[in-house]
């Protein structure tokens, strides 16, 4: 595996632990309010993953034309429609990731991107969107418990199964080669 390959296959495994934990949510916490933070749902911050997913891809990929797949409601998306939409804006996340290797290794410089706090190198990219939806698995694991939620063992379990993880993003196609044209 080369290195490009082992960046394309970090995320579209990290986009499948994310996933993952979307798929094995309990329904009965969905719309619950998040202890510590009441202005939260549960889904409000499961659908904060992908649509922040959004806005990076319609900021860095503007001008090298990758469109940004639609956002999802914070009130009304189900986890299923949630689990669909991260596939899809994990494919075309690992579409900029592609593309920024196949530019010697960084993304090339958007007109749309003012606020300018991440290096566009293809390592920080990943690191960063890998640490961000990190952080927001773990306040989802937490808030269930406080919801008197506790996940099974094996959905804790399967959210450390990268190796397993790993072989579904495979079949998943994140970050394959594949083109979609337009905008949104």
């Amino acid at each position: 595996m080369t290195p490009e390959d082992s960046i394309l296959a970090a995320w579209a495994t990290s986009n499948r632990v994310t996933i993952f934990l979307v798929e094995n949510l309990p329904s009965a916490i969905w719309d619950s309010r998040v202890p510590e933070v009441p202005r939260r749902t549960i889904r409000s911050i499961a659908t904060h993953i992908h649509n922040s997913r959004c806005g990076w891809i319609r900021t860095l990929g503007w001008d090298i034309r990758v469109p940004a797949p639609a956002r999802v409601d914070p009130f009304r998306a189900t986890r299923r429609d949630l689990a669909r939409a991260l596939e899809r804006s994990g494919a075309d996340m690992g579409r900029l990731l592609r593309l920024g290797i196949q530019n010697g290794g960084s993304l090339p410089p958007s007109s749309r991107y003012v606020w300018r706090n991440l290096p566009l190198d293809v390592a920080h990219v990943l690191s960063y969107f890998v640490a961000h939806e990190g952080h927001h698995r773990g306040q989802l694991v937490l808030a269930a418990r406080q919801l008197g939620h506790r996940l099974p063992v094996s959905t804790m379990a399967g959210l450390w199964d990268w190796r397993r993880r790993s072989k579904e993003g495979k079949t998943k196609g994140v970050g394959s080669g594949s083109k979609r044209a337009g905008r949104t």
